[in-house]
């Protein structure tokens, strides 16, 4: 991934394109495309959507992991970010320069096995700019390689596999698993990051290679999704891809499905787990095999939920674990089905393989009713439609049918496929695949815990990265590559012009409030046949006492866990028939209930939320499975870098007379000192219509929501509730350096900032315009241009302004391998120190230009949209606050940013936190100028 973890869900049953829904009610449901190719062999699939003025492209190379070979491992995801640096006619980070004018959604990339992605969605105007861009990534690239730009992203991508899978709990297990159920010459035996080795070994003539031979035409499919008219987009794109020569034909993977001769087991003492973790894997089938869709529903009915057998006999049964996850890992040529549990402490995995074998044995026993499987399906229904909300998901999907099938219109037999599934082949599958056949298994215990592991496990060799100063090739990212341009029929260095500027139209909000206080935002959208909302209760942690912090969180947790009227098991199966979901979070400031449901469905999941609110079930035994389960999360939170950077920093930020000076999880103190009858107390004074607002966005329209809520507002008693302000204290003084000590950790996590400004605060937009050069922007930003794209620290670093009702915080967030802590701290400081007084007209051109074109994509998503109406309702935005913004960003000046740094970014009055290794980082970091650092947890 180029800049961020990336999810693209694409199971089968996500499916979108020239459609018949899954069921009969929706059969004149379909969304069209077009589908051609260029004599050069690339693959064009057109889908127009003209619901909001944007378009997404993605190219799609066939070529993952899957396609390297042994001592070259990583190869492909390592030339996934090299395609980003630079093209002939688009200069150094072309790419990422012209996606922050452009106003574009970031460009961004993903590997998998067997493919690997490019995409970004921008407004509807820059679509010629965009093909233009993807044209010269594809066919003007090769040459602005040079030795340096190479070892700089081995760099960035060494700092991703540590960040991912080095310095993380159980982040190697995937490795364990496909290393020992795939053969050493199998595609999937390694994994798509690769080695540290593997990537420090690869040379220029290696990646010249790779590109000539898979980065070709006839390798390739382009996708273009959105707002377009598709003549035009199918002449600029013969103009600009179409002169690009046809590579070498691309053979077709055969299928390699394995089968094991024996089970293995494997077990790895991991340096960042608290609590044993079990893995086992299975062989299975590749994408789209007609026996996937039963391996579906078979994962899902194993494990979710209260009738799931393997629920019942690990979380209820044995209470060994609060949670059981399956699934069917698919890919092209083969597949898995894995199943993970991650144990409560000190927990022995050989106890937990009886309760797998017992869920198993239930399972065999019972089957599945048809009930069950109706209830599965109708889930991926509303998961069908849930993913037709973004154009960029459409694109993807069309997209890895090709891939897959050779085919975007695969689409009905999938969907077929998806419906046809029998009670009876899921017990077949079950039999073929799972029951009595050899598995991988791998235990990973904390340190010296190895008397946890599963028995006849056998040590597993994992190669652990040396923290060794000054141990990476010296590079300098600012050479410039000399070459002689690729020849075109045209001048390809002349940018495209824009196309006619997109309309944005904000979305029209409705308001209402009802005798009982509560207040009802809602936006109607028939795009799509599907409803999300968010109910919001105000409180959450500002109400809670501070020996007793964990109590929202507690109580969001049990009130799904059944009603008076039904048990945990019967709601459910309430919610899941309906294809809905309904979830409760709580927050610093809030307890919320979040779902969403087929529109047709609407009315009978509110009264399902009626009854959640108004009916609390009180279950003693849910109460103390829930509570351990929290102890258990916090108990895993204390070896976690990431999670013990966001709790200390917190700490640091609040100080202990604050109320937020504990996350809202709480600690083993707190919860412990919890009984169910403080969440009945919580409940009884706090629970108030008079504190609540309700978001709905979607198919439903003001008068159906007004008549759905009239009962709530009818049973639900509001109470006068107070809701304590926190006193935020910030201390201006000069700056400190605090260090948390994980011994061996292979990447120092930082936190530095301060107390800054409430969201309702009227600079509280125009920082956001301040803070995109610096960190706020992506690769448009100067962190990440200069410690990633320049010095090839770290992976990742963002910067960001998070207010509140009340005042909120500052925060630049980075992982930086550890040999370079020292510099990594020094640098950050020196450009927002300099940020400021060097902020230049240019600076302010790029970010004006990023903000006001962005919000033509600023409504396209549901989840957009409920933003939005949260906005409006919990700071007093005006319904119109995105085009006010937009007028405020137009008239900001140098001077009013400058200003503003002045105000916000004081390098010298900040909270500065290094979670890492001590042995090898501490020391150096008094250099920094801020005194000898202040160890946090120092040994006793």
């Amino acid at each position: 991934m180029k800049s961020k973890m990336f999810s693209l869900f694409l199971a089968c049953f996500l499916s979108q394109f020239y459609v018949k829904a899954q069921t009969k009610s929706n059969t004149d449901f379909n969304v069209p495309f077009e589908e051609y190719a260029l004599p050069n062999g690339l693959r064009v699939i057109l889908h127009v959507d003209k619901s909001d003025p944007v378009v997404a492209v993605a190219l799609t190379t066939h070529v993952g992991s899957a396609r390297e070979i042994q001592g070259r491992t990583g190869f492909a995801h390592l030339f996934e970010h090299l395609l980003f640096l630079e093209s002939e006619n688009l200069g150094k980070g072309g790419l990422d320069k012209m996606s922050a004018r452009i106003g574009g959604e970031g460009a961004n990339g993903s590997t998998s096995r067997d493919r690997t992605n490019y995409f970004q969605t921008v407004p509807k105007d820059a679509l010629e700019k965009m093909i233009w861009a993807e044209a010269d990534k594809l066919g003007f690239f090769i040459n602005t390689v040079t030795e340096s730009v190479l070892a700089k992203e081995k760099q960035v991508v060494k700092n991703e596999k540590r960040q991912s899978y080095d310095n993380r709990p159980y982040g190697n297990n995937a490795a364990v698993i496909n290393k020992n159920l795939y053969p050493a010459n199998h595609p999937y035996n390694w994994e798509v990051i690769g080695s540290l080795e593997d990537l420090q070994n690869a040379t220029l003539d290696d990646v010249k290679n790779f590109y000539n031979k898979w980065y070709v035409p006839n390798n390739v499919i382009l996708t273009i999704a959105g707002d377009f008219e598709p003549k035009q987009a199918k002449q600029w794109i013969n103009k600009y891809f179409g002169e690009i020569k046809k590579g070498p034909a691309v053979p077709k993977m055969a299928k390699q499905e394995v089968t094991l001769t024996e089970t293995k087991k494997r077990y790895f003492e991991d340096n960042f787990a608290r609590v044993p973790q079990l893995t086992l894997a299975w062989p299975t089938v590749y994408e789209y095999h007609p026996d996937s869709y039963a391996l579906e529903v078979l994962a899902s009915y194993l494990s979710k939920g209260k009738k799931a057998p393997l629920y019942r006999s690990l979380v209820e049964n044995k209470k060994v674990t609060d949670a059981v996850g399956i699934y069917q890992y698919n890919s092209e040529i083969g597949g898995q089905y894995m199943l993970t549990i991650r144990a409560f402490d000190k927990t022995d995995l050989n106890v937990v393989m009886e309760g797998i074998e017992e869920g198993f044995a239930l399972f065999e026993k019972e089957g599945i009713s048809q009930e069950d499987l109706n209830r599965i399906k109708a889930k991926q229904e509303t998961d069908f439609y849930s993913s037709l909300s973004s154009v960029l998901g459409k694109g993807f999907q069309l997209a890895q049918y090709t891939i897959y099938t050779d085919s975007p219109s695969y689409i009905k037999e999938d969907i077929e496929r998806i419906q046809g599934v029998t009670v009876e082949d899921v017990m077949r599958v079950y039999e073929k695949y799972i029951k009595g056949k050899h598995f991988v298994a791998s235990s990973f215990v904390p340190k010296n815990q190895t008397n946890l592991v599963l028995k006849n496990s056998v040590v597993e060799n994992i190669v652990e990265e040396k923290i060794v100063a000054g141990n990476e090739a010296e590079f300098d990212a600012n050479v410039t590559a000399t070459y002689p341009k690729t020849a075109s029929s045209f001048d390809r260095s002349i940018e495209p012009p824009y196309g006619e500027s997109p309309a944005v139209k904000t979305p029209a909000v409705w308001k209402q409030k009802l005798s009982s206080g509560l207040n009802i935002y809602g936006i109607e959208n028939n795009e799509v046949p599907l409803v999300a909302f968010n109910l919001q209760i105000k409180g959450g942690l500002l109400l809670e006492k501070k020996n007793k912090i964990g109590v929202s969180n507690l109580l969001a947790s049990l009130l799904t866990k059944g009603t008076q009227n039904k048990t945990t098991e019967e709601l459910e199966n309430a919610i899941e028939i309906l294809g809905a979901s309904i979830r409760l979070d709580a927050t610093d400031n809030a307890i919320v209930i979040s779902g969403s449901c087929l529109s047709k469905n609407y009315d009978k999941t509110m009264e399902l939320v009626q009854e959640i609110i108004t009916q609390p079930r009180w279950d003693a035994t849910e109460f103390d499975l829930i509570k351990k389960s929290t102890l258990n999360q916090i108990n895993q939170q204390k070896a976690d870098p990431n999670s013990i950077a966001r709790n200390e920093f917190r700490k640091l930020l609040y100080g202990p007379e604050s109320p937020l000076y504990t996350v809202l999880i709480g600690t083993e103190e707190t919860v412990n000192n919890i009984i169910l009858e403080d969440l009945k107390k919580y409940y009884t004074e706090n629970f108030s219509a008079s504190i609540t607002n309700y978001q709905i966005v979607g198919a439903v329209t003001k008068s159906q929501v007004l008549n759905t809520i009239e009962r709530l507002n009818n049973n639900w008693r509001a109470k006068k509730v107070i809701i304590p302000m926190p006193v935020i204290v910030d201390k201006k003084s000069k700056s400190t350096l605090y260090f948390y000590d994980v011994p061996g950790a292979k990447q120092s996590v930082l936190r530095i900032g301060g107390i800054a400004l409430a969201a309702t605060d009227p600079e509280y937009h125009l920082v956001d315009v301040l803070n995109y050069r610096l960190g706020g922007g992506g690769f448009a930003s100067q962190l990440t241009q200069q410690l990633r794209e320049e010095k090839g620290y770290t992976y990742g670093i963002n910067s960001n302004f998070i207010g509140s009702t009340y005042k909120g915080t500052f925060v630049i967030t980075s992982g930086v391998r550890s040999n370079i802590t020292f510099e990594a701290v020094s640098l950050i400081k020196n450009i927002v120190a300099d940020y400021g007084k060097n902020f230049s007209e240019s600076d302010l051109e790029i970010t004006k230009g990023y903000l006001i074109k962005s919000n033509a994509r600023a409504f396209e998503t549901l989840d957009a949209k409920l933003n939005m109406l949260n906005d409006i309702c919990n700071y007093n935005y005006p319904n119109d606050y995105v085009k006010q913004q937009e007028t405020e960003t137009k008239n900001v000046t140098v001077a009013d940013i400058k200003k503003l740094a002045n105000k916000y970014l004081n390098a010298n009055e900040m909270i500065y936190l290094i979670v890492g290794d001590a042995a090898t980082q501490l020391e150096k970091l008094e250099q920094i100028g801020f005194g000898k650092p202040v160890l946090l947890n120092p040994k006793q």
